[in-house]
């Protein structure tokens, strides 16, 4: 995702598509969506995005927070799923108002209820994951099941190490959970999926090169400082979590 020429809607597509896929969010016909990831745009991406209901709100008050005009402009859409210093002109009190107007406060929401004013919310999906989705709160009672989904459901990186004809290799920091607290672990081989039957959520991966996974899809190549981006990111939304575990109140 290095290129700032991609459209925002592509590279949105780029990353929605893995959960659309499996009907996790979005709408109907997941084909569209990975046609619009190859670079077919249509009338329709902006009612795509729109649809994805757990990211929307998050684009718009980034878009707002920085004075950009479309929620689906690209530097909007990498602040959200990689990380960049747009994430920084977003109010964390504002995007919380935000967030409960949207979500609400149900027990199916995470963390939300229980945020003040010295957590740092950031406006990225990592904050979404773990935050707001409940998962974290069945970790201690439900270990291997929502720790799967928390690895599946953030968009992590790696370093590609074989490519295949439809699948590459990466190794990749895995999310552990050790009874007290959520952290990166050592790095892992993992096997995701590039192209199936042609087509593809990016270029062809390059062996050493850095990339974005999504559930099972590689999404993007990135680099270096993305790749610190994310981690910082994502980081910002571990501390929320931990803080709460160490507390006991999950």
């Amino acid at each position: 995702m290095a290129a700032v020429e991609t459209a925002g809607p592509v590279l949105f597509a780029r990353y929605a598509y893995p959960p659309n896929e499996l009907g996790y969010c979005g709408p109907d016909d997941p084909s569209a969506l990975l046609r619009q990831a190859g670079g077919v745009a249509t009338n329709q991406d902006r009612d795509r995005a729109q649809q994805f209901d757990g990211a929307w709100p998050y684009l718009e008050t980034l878009a707002r927070g920085a004075g950009i005009d479309d929620p689906l402009d690209p530097r909007v859409i990498e602040a959200y799923w990689v990380g960049s210093d747009l994430l920084g002109a977003v109010d964390p009190g504002k995007l919380l108002q935000h967030l409960r107007k949207e979500f609400g406060l149900r027990n199916d929401v995470g963390l939300l209820a229980d945020l003040g004013g010295q957590d740092h919310a950031l406006a990225h999906h990592s904050f979404h994951v773990f935050v707001v989705y409940p998962w974290v709160k069945l970790l201690r009672k439900h270990g291997a099941v929502p720790l799967s989904v928390l690895q599946n459901c953030r968009v992590r990186w790696g370093e590609v190490q074989e490519v295949g004809e439809q699948h590459a290799v990466v190794r990749s920091a895995p999310i552990t959970f050790d009874g007290e607290r959520l952290a990166r672990g050592a790095p892992m081989i993992e096997r995701v999926r590039w192209n199936v039957d042609g087509m593809s959520l990016a270029a062809v991966p390059v062996q050493g090169g850095l990339v974005t996974m999504h559930w099972d899809w590689l999404c993007d190549s990135i680099t270096a400082a993305q790749s610190l981006a994310l981690d910082g990111a994502e980081d910002s939304a571990l501390e929320i979590v931990n803080l709460r575990l160490s507390e006991r109140r999950l």
